[in-house]
């Protein structure tokens, strides 16, 4: 349907010559309540090119919806009613979960009138707002990303810099991008649907729901596993202090974090590998130890910075799992090696089962040109 004019006095004779130059459809939506549901329909509406809102009702002037429309210059009007006489809406959204609105409504009879409410409404608004939700999440995804690239840059080992690279395209391409599109396949359809099949519709709309929330919470798990954010500044014992209690609330292990000597003479290069190294160890400790609680400990001296992990879990044997490639790869023990390696370090695993496991990361500290040739 193409775009018009937003008077109200406008013609159908007007609308019909209109109809007929213009190539554009452009589906005309008048928005019933300016609370929750009628300010997240707006916020969506508005960036798209094919929706244009020509009004919102709504009795209470200090509703959050108003404040936006106004904002916007979208009209606003406190009757309803006025949008089921204008010749200049396509569609009427109810999200007010009033249910003499909903009764009234249901009462027009309008050919070229399309109305929304009930229960529809109220899943098509929080569609829209688990959408915004996991946009928000993604561009914050996104950002860590970029500062994760802009780490590893400034590597020494390329092959380091493109087995992480991998890791984390992989990880995007296989979850999020393939839920988000999957996601906007479904809106699409719901588009082309909404008018009818609306039973259809919301079917799609429900499924389309379930599929943001799980992309959302993979964002939530991406941007969890990619902290700290300012590489070059990291305070080593706040960062690894921080982790830990968000890694206690995450997972319900209990913690525990000792940290003694000072870090200051510590490169930026060190910090951000031995907390990738800790990360990673406790990683394996919340997937596979079956542990109650963990303590991390931090000892940094003048030649050496020591690290220990240790779990109450149910423990491995270490020697048969070392023999074991695709597992010892799988627990990401090999890349924490490495990582260990490129500082001249070491890292040792000792374990029995039932005994739960102690994780040692040695780190030699001295010159630069030292460290370079291992």
């Amino acid at each position: 349907m193409p775009r018009q004019s937003t008077k109200p006095n406008t013609s159908r004779k007007r609308a019909s010559s209109s109809r007929s130059v213009s190539t554009v459809a452009v589906t005309r939506v008048a928005i019933i309540g300016g609370g929750k549901g009628g300010t997240a329909l707006i916020e969506i509406f508005t960036d798209d090119p094919l929706v244009r809102i020509v009004g919102l009702a709504e009795k209470r002037s200090s509703a959050r919806g108003v404040r936006l429309a106004q904002r916007l210059k979208i009209p606003v009007t406190k009757d309803y009613r006025d949008f089921l006489i204008r010749q200049d809406v396509d569609l009427v959204i109810d999200v007010t979960g009033n249910p003499e609105v909903e009764k009234a409504l249901v009462t027009i009879h309008a050919p070229n009138l399309a109305i929304i409410g009930g229960v529809s409404a109220k899943f098509m608004w929080q569609l829209v707002e688990a959408r915004i939700r996991a946009t928000t999440e993604i561009e914050t995804t996104l950002t860590r990303y970029q500062s994760l690239f802009q780490l590893y840059v400034k590597e020494e080992s390329e092959g380091a810099v493109n087995d992480e690279r991998t890791r984390i395209a992989c990880e995007i391409h296989d979850g999020l991008v393939q839920t988000l599109v999957g996601s906007n396949l479904k809106l699409e359809r719901c588009r082309d649907l909404v008018r009818t099949e609306p039973a259809k519709c919301l079917s799609m709309l429900q499924q389309t729901k379930g599929q943001l929330k799980h992309a959302i919470q993979e964002a939530r798990e991406v941007v969890y596993n990619l902290r700290p954010g300012h590489y070059d500044n990291l305070d080593l014992v706040s960062a690894l202090s921080n982790y830990l209690k968000s890694f206690e609330a995450e997972q319900k292990i209990r913690t525990a974090f000792q940290a003694t000597g000072a870090q200051s003479h510590l490169d930026p290069k060190t910090k951000v590998f031995v907390f990738r190294m800790v990360q990673e160890a406790l990683h394996n400790v919340a997937k596979h130890a079956n542990a109650s609680q963990v303590h991390v400990a931090v000892r940094a001296h003048k030649k050496s910075l020591s690290t220990t992990i240790t779990d109450n879990g149910m423990g491995f044997d270490v020697e048969m799992e070392s023999n074991n490639p695709e597992k010892w790869d799988h627990f990401g023990l090999q890349g924490m090696m490495e990582r260990a390696r490129m500082l001249a370090g070491e890292v040792r695993w000792e374990s029995q089962r039932g005994k739960g496991t102690s994780v040692t990361i040695h780190i030699p500290l001295g010159s630069k040109e030292a460290l370079a040739h291992g």
